[in-house]
């Protein structure tokens, strides 16, 4: 994910409260975001199955349902 990107899911996610989903492109997981850690960009996602796990913007793939 380039950072423009990056910048605006976590916009998205914690300035107007709304998830976004996304893919970890390593992976193949899906999760919604849920914030973000913008000194190491990272993006904490709630995975399909409930589990949390944070991802760098590098692993993440914005997902269009």
């Amino acid at each position: 994910m380039r950072a423009t990107e990056y910048q605006k899911v976590c916009y998205w996610t914690e300035q107007r409260d709304e998830a976004v989903t996304l893919r970890n492109i390593r992976t193949g997981a899906i999760g919604v975001s849920f914030g973000c850690t913008n000194e190491g960009e990272t993006v904490q996602v709630r995975l399909e199955n409930g589990e949390l796990d944070s991802w760098e913007r590098s692993e993440c793939s914005e997902t269009i349902h």
